[in-house]
């Protein structure tokens, strides 16, 4: 959020349109109300995504762009490339833009937004850590501020790719409100 600021106000502008106080109780029917808080969290999943890749085995012969995939071929699927994909997502996709889940990205095609998998080998804990990150954000947001640290540190962003990715070149400044 500290590279985002205006997306930062407008998740801390929601948050105070709905008279959520530290003391609100996060029920399910809260966190379904804050439509912003969900748009950034797809978004945050959609643009630094946990893992590098999933994996699925072709089901048939098959040709994509002149390469020869035979039934029972692994194919991996590079989801930085997925999600940004233009191909998929309006706008631009290289961009972290939140609100395309309010418009035409609300419902992208299943196959372009895999974060957590998807079919019968999707993670069987995605309802959970969605549940668990609009929390965590909606909390975070009711109680802190997040800034650029400015010259003082780097903070070029990006991140490593091992078996998840994990920030790097990363430093932020916290404010308590």
């Amino acid at each position: 959020m500290s590279k985002y600021p205006d997306n930062q106000k407008n998740l801390k502008k929601g948050l105070a349109e709905h008279n959520l106080t530290s003391d609100t109780p996060l029920t399910s029917d809260v966190l379904d109300s804050l439509v912003y808080v969900e748009c950034v969290v797809r978004e945050v999943l959609r643009f630094a995504p946990i893992t590098v890749a999933v994996t699925r085995q072709a089901t048939c012969d098959t040709t994509i762009d002149g390469i020869e995939i035979k039934k029972g071929d692994n194919i991996i699927i590079a989801l930085q490339n997925l999600h940004r994909d233009p191909c998929y997502w309006k706008g631009d996709p290289s961009q972290f833009i939140p609100e395309r889940f309010l418009n035409e990205d609300k419902n992208p095609p299943h196959c372009a937004f895999l974060t957590f998998g998807a079919g019968h080998r999707a993670c069987a804990g995605q309802d959970l850590a969605f549940l668990e990150l609009r929390t965590i954000v909606t909390r975070l947001m009711q109680r802190v501020k997040f800034l650029d640290p400015g010259t003082e540190a780097d903070n070029s962003g990006g991140f490593i790719q091992h078996i998840t990715c994990f920030p790097k070149h990363f430093a932020v400044r916290v404010i308590i409100d």
